[in-house]
């Protein structure tokens, strides 16, 4: 599932090169012959994908008749131009993860996810009573996903996912994404004017993209309509529905914060490697409030998660925040949910821990990273320049073989003694 986010710049600016080597290049096809090429992929390879889809003629007519291709989306590949080369990453993984977690930002969602928490009160209690879901995670993820529903949602989706369909890095992804749109249209719950996403396509106030709107939106209001637009309680269920759907475990939190004493690897991280509390208590684990785990816990698997190797705060979670991640697969997006869930339901606030000087390597550093790792015999999951809980306890278990202390984390001096 995409998120709404803001464009960056340099995103911004791709975008405009791609559209002006398309109108200016003599090899190229003008900007009208490529509007003219969409109209006729609509009418032909598109009308046969949905036909296949199982969408109504009229549906289809009535709908696409007046998409318009969105050249200012980024990630375009027009025709006749090349998708641009791989540059330096820019995401959180690669720079600071403090900047992540802006204390301003978060004290500011806390506080409205507060007030919000308890004019909904009574429908929150309703759809945790329906689905099991605390309040104040589905509030966490609303905040995050949209600012609590006000976030401008500024196109059109049919637009949006037909331009990114036609001539977008993925094309077949945003195709099928294009017909479970057209699928919610034909179901009558909203029409194409009002079905208003983000520049990905993502719809309404949760952020789902139409697949996920046809698996998981519900009418929690009673109208007949899921609407995640306009409907608060259509919106705060849908995220629970999709939440329970995705393995939600009623009762239990999303995780602690904890302390991991000197001696206990840190490359015992990851969802494989999953312990009871007791078990992680045994090695010294404990929760950085210096509460104990409840008592509840103690016999739950857990596991440890550490995204910054030893550089950063250091965590226990359950279950629960895997689930958060199927809303948004980043350690650092299911954190930020866990940590403002704390900060409105229960008055928590920062990390403890603070994020050490980590996150200056380039993807293409970590991907020789775990090229070197695979060729000694290391499993670091997806060989992809990101480092992720396999790659960094990989990097653990190599550090640890060298006789160093491990880290778990890719760094200037490992990249230079891996090879």
């Amino acid at each position: 599932m995409l998120r709404l986010t803001s464009i960056p710049v340099r995103l911004l600016l791709l975008a405009g090169l791609l559209v002006g080597s398309t109108v200016g290049a003599s090899s190229a096809p003008s900007k009208s012959q490529v509007e003219a090429q969409f109209q006729r992929w609509i009418a032909t390879d598109l009308w046969q994908a949905a036909k296949t889809g199982g969408i109504e003629k009229s549906v289809f007519d009535r709908t696409m008749q007046g998409a318009v291709l969105k050249w200012d989306l980024p990630d375009l590949v027009p025709p006749g131009t090349k998708p641009p080369k791989e540059q330096a990453q820019s995401q959180a993984e690669f720079s600071s993860p403090a900047s992540y977690f802006s204390e301003k930002r978060l004290q500011g969602l806390a506080a409205t996810g507060r007030s919000l928490t308890a004019q909904y009160g009574s429908t929150l209690r309703k759809i945790e009573a329906t689905y099991g879901v605390p309040d104040s995670v589905l509030v966490a993820i609303w905040g995050r996903e949209s600012g609590f529903g006000k976030a401008k949602l500024p196109y059109r989706a049919i637009d949006v996912l037909a331009t990114k369909a036609f001539m977008s890095t993925r094309k077949p992804l945003f195709q099928q994404e294009l017909i479970s749109a057209l699928h919610i249209i034909e179901s009558g719950d909203v029409p194409a004017e009002r079905m208003m996403g983000s520049w990905a396509g993502a719809l309404g106030q949760p952020q789902f993209m139409p697949g996920s709107y046809l698996k998981y939106a519900v009418d929690f209001d009673g109208d007949g309509k899921r609407d995640i637009w306009n409907s608060v309680p259509d919106a705060l269920a849908s995220i629970a529905n999709y939440l329970v759907k995705s393995g939600w475990q009623k009762g239990r939190d999303w995780g602690y914060e904890v302390s991991i004493p000197d001696g206990v690897s840190c490359a015992q991280e990851g969802p494989d490697r999953a312990k009871l509390v007791s078990s992680w208590a045994g090695e010294g684990i404990k929760r950085i409030s210096g509460k104990g785990f409840p008592s509840s816990e103690t016999k739950q698997q857990a596991m440890m998660l550490v995204p910054a190797g030893t550089n950063g705060p250091e965590f226990l979670v359950t279950p629960n925040f895997y689930v958060i991640k199927e809303y948004n697969n980043s350690d650092l997006y299911a954190l930020f949910i866990g940590n403002l869930a704390d900060r409105i339901g229960s008055g928590g606030g920062a990390f403890k821990g603070a994020w050490g000087d980590v996150g200056k390597m380039l993807r293409s550093d970590v991907l020789a990273m775990q090229q070197a790792l695979v060729a000694q015999g290391y499993d670091v999951g997806k060989v992809d320049g990101l480092p992720g809980y396999k790659t960094r306890r990989s990097l653990g278990e190599w550090q640890a073989r060298q006789g160093m202390r491990p880290t778990c984390y890719p760094n200037e001096g490992l990249k230079a003694k891996l090879r």
